[in-house]
């Protein structure tokens, strides 16, 4: 198969053409590895390929066959490497599947290749070290987002149809939207950490991927959710498939709009416009639109405190074990200035402070929960501005504790991170783009927790009322240059 051919295809459709035998998973693996010569180069967002020679024959789901990328933090895969973006870790080759590695070699994925993440995922723009920066396939100067921008790039790029990523703070619908993207943060619990995680970020990561379509993600989703034998948290499982939402109609919901972040960051004028549109387009479908104001249930100060402590804790942890598994030094050798501060900061988090930090993500996720009950849907903007220029988050970063630097984190992504506190799901859609810049403008919606069902049913809905499967980045595998 011609990768001019390969990719106008979405996951369900080159998995429809394996089945009918029109196609080999082979012929596509081999295309997929053409566009990423093609375009990796350019956006820098892929970190190593294999041949899947010796990978087990794919089975006969939705997606078997399908060529695959996995991120280089969240999930092992026997055999090969995983160094989680950091000098401290390079080299490590993972010695077994994690829970999810097996299910997407259950649903026959031909996993062929990592993408790029800033170091420990400890960012929302993919810059490290080790590998250097991912650039966004719309604006080669641009930042493509993180954690997951290296899937982010490499799906809209068109090397693979839908990539696997992981959402601690918004880390798969911030580069979903700085991409073009679709990407949702499932429930927390919807899927397995295991077995060598109960929970990471203290249950603020989950699983997850970025997507061209949304049946992708939906049908993904169907084949990595559900719990492993020990797990901390339990989703209810949905009464349908979600693939099959995707083509049901959402009625009319009640849908509430917050078109200004929490903590004071204003939404710029590109972005304001985009969701005035966006809040056009749900009143036409229907829908029952109104601008709401939101309690998160604690200060914006306390809640960014209560945040830098549950992660420069857990980072700390990390560090140390890794340290001592690889026989390395913490310092700048290894790690990078944003890193090693939140190390060091995560050190002096007392236990009290540790489980205080925890009391507010319960008020957190209980305020949010009263909001669901009067209201289907929150709207937001994924994001207050369109992509930042690459190097703009890390400007005189080493002069930042740990504190400081989630500050300017949740700065830059103020509307995101709520839900990971709160557990529950939301979704970047790319429902519009700049009209000047012809870059990508992702918005929001959250529901209530367990109801991922609801998002992809509104989802689907806005991809065929607004789609943008037309719409192509510069950087894209099918263009015959990759220019």
């Amino acid at each position: 198969m011609r990768v001019t051919e390969y990719v106008n295809f979405d996951a369900i459709g080159l998995a429809e053409l394996v089945a009918k035998g029109e196609v080999t998973p082979t012929e596509l693996e081999a295309a997929a590895h053409e566009a990423a010569q093609a375009v990796n180069p350019q956006v820098n967002a892929i970190v190593e390929t294999w041949s899947t020679d010796d990978e087990p024959t794919p089975g006969s789901t939705r997606l078997a066959g399908v060529p695959f990328l996995i991120k280089d933090i969240g999930v092992s895969m026997a055999g090969r490497h995983m160094e989680l973006g950091s000098r401290l870790v390079a080299g490590n080759v993972a010695r077994a599947d994690s829970s999810l590695m097996l299910r997407f070699r259950r649903a026959g994925l031909v996993t062929f290749g990592r993408t790029a993440t800033p170091e420990m995922a400890y960012s929302i723009t993919t810059e490290p070290v080790l590998y250097g920066a991912t650039r966004n396939p719309w604006n080669l100067e641009r930042s493509a987002g993180g954690s997951s921008g290296g899937a982010a790039a490499a799906v809209a790029a068109g090397v693979v149809p839908i990539a696997h990523g992981t959402d601690a703070a918004g880390s798969l619908r911030i580069p979903a939207a700085y991409n073009g993207l679709f990407g949702l943060k499932p429930t927390r619990g919807r899927v397995s950490l295991g077995p060598d995680f109960d929970e990471l970020f203290s249950g603020l990561a989950v699983q997850g991927s970025v997507s061209r379509t949304v049946r992708d993600s939906a049908a993904l989703l169907d084949q990595i959710r559900g719990p492993e034998p020990g797990d901390p948290y339990f989703a209810q499982q949905p009464s349908r498939p979600y693939v099959e939402e995707v083509a049901r109609q959402p009625g009319s919901l009640r849908i509430g709009v917050l078109t200004q972040a929490w903590g004071g960051r204003r939404t710029t004028t590109p972005v304001a416009d985009a969701l005035s549109r966006t809040v056009r387009l749900l009143d036409s479908l229907g829908h029952q639109v109104e601008e709401v104001e939101v309690d998160l249930g604690t200060r914006w100060e306390e809640f960014v405190l209560a945040s830098a402590r549950l992660f420069t804790a857990n980072l700390a942890a990390s560090v140390d074990e890794l340290a001592t598994a690889f026989d390395r030094p913490i310092d700048s050798s290894t790690l990078e200035p944003v890193t090693l501060a939140g190390y060091h900061y995560g050190q002096r988090v007392s236990g009290a402070q540790f489980v205080t930090a925890l009391t507010i993500r319960n008020r957190v996720a209980r305020s949010l929960a009263q909001y669901f009950d009067a209201h289907d849907i929150l709207l937001t903007p994924t994001l207050p501005e369109l992509p930042m220029p690459l190097g703009t988050l890390a400007e005189s970063a080493q002069t930042l504790d740990g504190l400081g630097w989630i500050s300017r984190v949740f700065d830059s992504s103020p509307f995101t991170m709520p839900f990971n506190m709160a557990g529950t799901p939301a979704m970047s859609v790319p429902v519009t783009a700049d009209a000047e810049t012809g870059l990508p403008i992702g918005m929001q919606f959250a529901a209530g927790y367990g109801l991922e069902s609801r998002l992809f049913r509104l989802a689907g809905q806005l991809e065929q009322a607004s789609p943008w499967a037309g719409r192509i980045p510069p950087v894209w595998a099918g263009n015959r240059t990759g220019h």
